[in-house]
């Protein structure tokens, strides 16, 4: 699994940021550059995506390994603090952690995710992840980015092409997206009663998390509902809840404005020594 890593390697106070389904770890460059004078900051791209390898059993892109992965990861880490932020699926892998008796996560940030995914918001990802493309030139890759990523609300033309431009590789004479497109092989698989197991067990990490939590939800989210939003928190660890208007599924953390909030957070999580 490759990470990208941020600040003093000796600094033991660390942030681990993890990403979305489709996403890799160069989405919290701005985050990162923020956070990184007084944390260590580590991103690492989720097996599958960006440059880690590729598993060779599609069935295995699920939850328990990528949490497995990532405990292994924080192992290597030897971090005295670990704040975790999660956007999406890495904040799936958050709870799973988090939820763990012997949890190492001191402070816990979820971008747009709770222990219960609105159907429509999985519909729609469904639509798209792992579906075939190619594209002649970074900038048509990046439109067709822009076409299924309406929700991560307004970004200046730059912007939107530093979180684009790491999603590709070279292929031939063009560009494809940098990632297995069997992680979608998950969602073939999910029937009616899988989900309702799976949001049990995810509602059963939550409340059983003690670190202090805030959960991030954009105020056009179709994949973190309200009614799930405060039901995060008003049980389990009592999240602060901090709504984003403007934006959908899911903030992406590059305003000024969300990575305040998420430095804020964590500062006050973990104060300095």
């Amino acid at each position: 699994m490759a990470y990208w890593e941020w600040g003093d390697a000796d600094n033991p106070d660390v942030v681990v940021c993890v990403h979305g389904l489709s996403r890799q770890g160069r989405d919290f460059d701005v985050l990162a550059r923020a956070l990184a004078p007084r944390w260590r900051v580590v991103c690492p791209d989720v097996v599958g995506r960006g440059r880690s390898d590729w598993l060779e059993q599609p069935f295995q892109y699920q939850l328990p390994q990528y949490v497995a992965d990532m405990v292994t990861l924080l192992a290597r880490l030897r971090a005295c603090r670990l704040a975790w932020v999660g956007t999406s699926m890495g904040g799936l892998i958050g709870i799973g952690i988090a939820g763990l008796a012997s949890s190492p996560i001191d402070a816990l940030v979820l971008n747009d995710i709770g222990p219960a995914i609105a159907p429509d918001g999985l519909r729609r990802i469904a639509g798209y992840v792992g579906q075939p493309a190619h594209f002649a030139s970074l900038d048509d890759g990046a439109r067709y980015l822009w076409s299924i990523s309406q929700g991560f609300g307004q970004h200046t033309a730059e912007q939107w092409m530093a979180l684009s431009r790491p999603m590709f590789v070279a292929d031939g004479d063009g560009w494809r997206l940098h990632y297995d497109p069997r992680i979608s092989s998950a969602f073939a698989a999910l029937d009616a009663s899988a989900a309702q197991s799976g949001e049990q067990a995810l509602w059963g990490l939550y409340d059983a998390i003690r670190a202090p939590t805030l959960v991030l939800r954009g105020a056009e989210s179709d994949i973190l509902a309200a009614a799930t939003a405060a039901a995060m928190a008003a049980r389990g660890p009592r999240a602060v809840l901090h709504e984003i208007g403007g934006v959908g599924h899911a903030p992406t953390l590059v305003a000024a404005d969300q990575v305040d909030t998420v430095t804020a957070f964590i500062a006050g999580s973990l104060p300095a020594r």
